[in-house]
Formats: C-alpha cells, structure tokens, sequence
C-alpha cells in the first residue's frame, strides 16, 4: 500500500490560473463599476452611488480572496483543495457580513443599490468569465494535449 498523501502532480499547483481569472474578474469589476455606480446614483442619489461602490469593491475582493485560498489549497493536497474551496466560500459570506454590520445604519449606506450591485455584478461577471474562459482556453495548461493534462500517476512513473 501507498502510505504517502495524494499531492497534485508536480507543476500543476504552480501554474494557479484562478490567479489569473481572479485579477480578471476584478478588473472587469473596474469595467462595470461607472455603470453600477451611475445607477445607484440615479435611483437613491449619493448613498445609491456610494453603496454600490461599496459592493463592488466587496465583489473585487471576494474574487481575490477566493482565487488565494484555492491557490494556497491546491499546493497541500486535493483535501485541502476541498476544505479551502468549501470553508473559504463560508468564510467570505462571513467577510461580507462583516463589512455590512458596521454600516447598515449608516447616512451614506442604502441596502437596495448595495444588494442589487452586489448579486447582479457577482453573477454577471462570472457569466462573462465563464464565456470568455470556455471560449479561448486562454490559459495555456487548460488546452487539450497539453503536458499537465496528460500527465499519468507519479506513483506509477516512479515504480517503472
């Protein structure tokens, strides 16, 4: 029997495209943020626009902490890919609420522009993402034939 953890293979953790993906969604984050904010400005006046500013530097970071976690998962073990994919999504709900409570009551803080910017940038960015991702294969280990895809068991190389 095999007693060593399963570990990805050698390289694979390295190359962490959710890094990639991340810092892009947060500058399409930057790309929207005129929109958004001009709407929260248009229906609730300066608090709509500082809220949904607000939000959508909330989203920004959301993108960036959950590619860390991941990328910080991914170099341990598969497990720890689960448990940081798994545990870091609760722990950035938390962050979230967190930065919520303080200011709920706030003058400059409206909850509906903040709601709106938060849920339809959240998903409307990875919507986009995903299109663009699926659509060119822009990171270079994700295309088919590469090395990393093809590489079988280290375990097995090993042996032979």
């Amino acid at each position: 029997m095999n007693d060593r953890p399963v570990t990805f293979p050698e390289g694979v953790a390295d190359l962490a495209p959710e890094r990639a993906i991340a810092r892009d969604l947060a500058l399409r984050t930057v790309l929207v943020a005129p929109l958004m904010v001009t709407m929260g400005a248009v229906f609730w006046g300066g608090a709509g626009a500082w809220s949904a500013g607000y939000a959508l530097v909330l989203v920004a970071v959301n993108f960036l902490l959950g590619a860390a976690t991941i990328t910080w998962g991914a170099r341990i073990s598969p497990g720890a890919l689960f448990g940081a994919v798994m545990f870091g999504f609760i722990a950035r709900l938390g962050v979230i609420t967190a930065a919520v409570l303080p200011i709920r009551n706030s003058g400059w803080f409206e909850v509906a522009p903040f709601a709106i910017s938060l849920l339809v940038t959240h998903l409307g960015l990875l919507a986009w993402e995903t299109r663009h991702v699926s659509a060119s294969l822009a990171f270079p280990g994700l295309k088919p034939g590469h090395d990393l895809l093809s590489i079988t068991d280290p375990a097995a190389e090993r042996s032979a």
